[in-house]
């Protein structure tokens, strides 16, 4: 089986001169008129961008599961139920920990131990039948399923 190899060392030495042009136009305009060619390659320079840098972003995601655990929806409601000793901030956030994780699997059985740490404490475990454990797994999945579309990752 011969696999061909398409030869684009001429387009990316195309686009490395175009970069490094750009990077010298920078260079001499820094020269040129100092500290004030910020506002040649930038918006609102003097504004207080930096300030608020990550305030829209940070908390989208812990705000958009607080609301969705507030909600009436089937899977919400049996969240609540098991995780009834949290807030619902705590909740949010360490159901954003078990997103974390690269393989489905791995968030189901991270979002399935959160489930189960309503139930236990430090070292005594409350046992559970198969049916509970099944019961979790599958609220576990579904809780997933939501949280993605939460997310954007349908």
């Amino acid at each position: 089986m011969i696999r061909e190899v398409k030869n684009d060392r001429p387009s990316k030495f195309e686009e490395f001169l175009r970069h490094l042009e750009e990077a010298r136009k920078l260079q001499d305009d820094i020269l040129k008129y100092g500290l004030t060619a910020a506002n040649l390659y930038c918006e609102d320079v003097d504004g207080d961008w930096l300030e608020t840098w990550g305030d829209d972003e940070e908390n989208t995601f812990v705000e958009s599961v607080v609301n969705f655990l507030e909600s009436n929806d089937s899977v919400a409601v049996k969240v609540r139920k098991q995780l009834k000793d949290k807030s619902l901030q705590e909740i949010a956030t360490e159901l954003e920990n078990c997103l974390s994780f690269g393989e489905e699997e791995e968030r189901i059985f991270a979002l399935k131990n959160v489930l189960v740490g309503s139930v236990t404490s430090g070292s005594i475990y409350r046992d559970f039948s198969d049916d509970d454990e099944i019961d979790l797994l599958d609220l576990a999945e579904e809780l997933l399923e939501k949280l993605t579309h939460i997310c954007g990752e349908d």
